[in-house]
C-alpha cells in the first residue's frame, strides 16, 4: 500500500517565509487534479474507490498549519531539474487519494478526482527556485505531490509524492524530489 511505501519524516525548517511563492486557496479556485497526469496519451485508469464522502465530511477544510519545501527532479544522467512555475498540491491522505497515489507512482493516470475531494486539497505555485508555500491546511495525514517538466517542454518527471504528519499551527518543511 502506498501509505506504507511513502516516508513519513520531519525534516530540517527550511525558510520561514519563501520569497516569490504564491500559495493558492482551495475551494472555488479550478486546479487540475496532480495525481491524474492529463497531458499523457495513455489509457485512463478508473478509479475502484468510490468517493467516501463520510471520510472526507469528517475532515477540516482549511486550518492554521503550513507546508514548504523545494520540487526538484534528478534526471537519469544526474541533472537536477528545479520545479519552477510548478504546481504542487497537499490533500488529505485518504483511501480515495491513496488509490490515486498508488496509480500515479506506477506512472499511469487515473481518471480525475471528484470535484467534492478537491474542496479539501491546497495548492501552491513554485518560485523560479522550485520553492513553495502552502498555507492555511489543517492538521492531519497529508500527501504532497508535484512534477516537473523536462527539458524541451513535451513531457514530466514522474509525479513525485511526499507523505506527512501535520499538526495545528505547525509548518513541515518537504523536500519534494526523485
Amino acid at each position: 500500500m502506498v501509505v506504507g511505501n511513502l516516508r513519513v519524516g520531519a525534516l530540517v525548517l527550511l525558510i520561514l517565509t519563501l520569497a516569490g511563492c504564491e500559495s493558492l486557496s482551495t475551494g472555488s479556485f479550478q486546479m487540475p487534479d496532480i495525481f491524474d497526469r492529463s497531458g499523457s496519451d495513455e489509457a485512463v485508469v478508473k478509479r475502484q474507490v468510490p468517493f467516501p464522502a463520510d471520510e472526507y465530511a469528517r475532515l477540516e477544510k482549511t486550518g492554521t498549519s503550513a507546508v514548504q519545501g523545494r520540487l526538484t527532479y534528478k534526471t537519469t544522467d544526474g541533472q537536477i531539474l528545479v520545479g519552477s512555475g510548478e504546481t504542487v498540491s497537499v490533500a488529505p491522505a485518504t483511501r480515495y487519494a491513496a488509490e490515486a497515489a498508488d496509480v500515479a507512482l506506477s506512472g499511469r493516470k487515473i481518471e480525475p478526482a471528484d470535484p467534492r475531494a478537491r474542496e479539501y486539497s491546497h495548492y501552491a505555485k513554485t518560485n523560479e527556485n522550485g520553492y513553495f508555500v502552502v498555507r492555511g491546511v489543517p492538521a492531519g495525514v497529508f500527501y504532497v505531490a508535484g512534477s516537473v517538466l523536462l527539458p524541451g517542454g513535451n513531457s514530466r518527471s514522474p509525479i513525485i509524492i511526499k507523505q506527512i504528519e501535520l499538526g495545528k499551527g505547525q509548518t513541515r518543511d518537504v523536500d519534494l524530489s526523485r
